[in-house]
């Protein structure tokens, strides 16, 4: 223990990660619902994106280790999509950390201070680097220990977002929508609210009220003052709608997932396209990342696979260029080429595996 201790330069307490029984929740609650911004993560768009990270990381082929479950690695996709990072502590099996502290060396991770979630309060432990999975993504170079989440690098957006879907809620809450001002002649206000009460519950049927012309300030009440005004709000000419829009695309773009497959006229190529390329140059990466950091800690050689098992691959095309490829080789058995010949031209075409 003094060995560890010595990478943090204190001693431990307990009061260093708040490891008491509220504060996990509170950290809880603050890391998986609402991020460590709190803006746009608690929106539809952020946690359908988040959504489609766990799913896919859910689905991934992982060989080389049991100790990577499919539960685990939902886990880590949700910390990544919110915080950046996931923490795990290595045990029998991996146990999520929230509440940690750690010490570098070089910028590298060397020991970790974590507090594991117990019902009724957690436990502090001080481990070693080698003892810890951390996940991270898009480190800063002035914190290469650290990651950041999407929302995080893309501030503004999340803000906008956040703003315009707040304004929104509050406008469908408290204006007036569907409401009309009818003009009456001069009445006593008791009449006038007998009136209003009158025209509730009253949905397609046709209400006659007796009416009389009135004399005031000269002459009589002019005609088209008696047609009914409404006063629900115009958003048109805010442009709220489309900057709700444009926001929202720029969140999913965020995320790496296409905005358009979530249009109204999307087609199934289209939704196909989306799910490769959130397959292939988002989740697929990341996992490789993961891979590498679990084969360093999990003493073997461990592969990730997110696009086999998403079917994130043209099936029609691989059909073509594997008859072509079947063609190839037997024109080439056909004609006698020398078997290295062929090796050499399927490696340059990216066939070599």
């Amino acid at each position: 223990m003094g060995l560890l201790q010595r990478f943090f330069n204190k001693p431990e307490t307990r009061s260093a990660s708040n490891a008491g029984y509220t504060s996990q929740v509170m950290a809880a609650r603050e890391a998986y619902v609402a991020g460590r911004l709190g803006l746009g993560d608690l929106t539809a768009t952020v946690q359908t994106c988040v959504s489609l990270w766990e799913s896919g990381f859910a689905l991934a082929d992982i060989t080389g280790t049991d100790m990577l479950r499919r539960q685990d690695m939902a886990i880590a996709a949700r910390a990544l999509a919110l915080r950046g990072e996931a923490v795990f502590l290595i045990r029998d099996q991996l146990i999520p950390i929230v509440d940690y502290d750690l010490s570098t060396r070089d910028g590298v991770p060397k020991a970790y201070r974590v507090a594991i979630p117990e019902i009724g309060g957690g436990r502090n432990e001080t481990v070693l680097a080698a003892e810890v999975l951390h996940f991270r993504v898009a480190p800063d170079p002035g914190a290469p220990w650290a990651g950041q989440a999407p929302l995080r690098r893309a501030q503004l957006t999340a803000g906008l977002l956040h703003t315009l879907e707040s304004a929104l809620a509050e406008v469908y809450e408290n204006a007036p929508l569907g409401s009309q001002v009818v003009p009456f002649p001069e009445s006593p206000d008791v009449d006038l609210d007998t009136l209003g009460r009158g025209f509730r519950a009253r949905r397609g049927r046709v209400m006659l009220r007796e009416s009389v012309n009135v004399t005031a300030a000269g002459g009589p009440t002019p005609a088209q003052d008696w047609k009914p005004q409404g006063v629900t709000p115009d958003l048109q000419p805010s442009q709220a709608l489309q900057s709700l829009s444009e926001a929202r695309g720029a969140i999913f773009a965020a995320f790496g997932v296409l905005p358009a497959m979530f249009a109204s006229n999307a087609q199934g190529p289209l939704v196909r396209e989306a799910q490769r390329h959130l397959a292939q140059w988002i989740l697929q990466p990341m996992a490789v990342m993961m891979a590498e950091e679990a084969s360093d800690k999990l003493a073997s050689q461990i592969s990730i696979d997110v696009v086999r098992p998403a079917q994130a691959f043209d099936a029609g095309g691989r059909a073509r260029a594997f008859g072509a490829m079947v063609q190839a080789l037997t024109q080439a058995k056909e004609a006698g080429l020398d078997p290295q010949a062929v090796e050499d031209a399927l490696s340059f075409i990216d066939w070599a595996e």
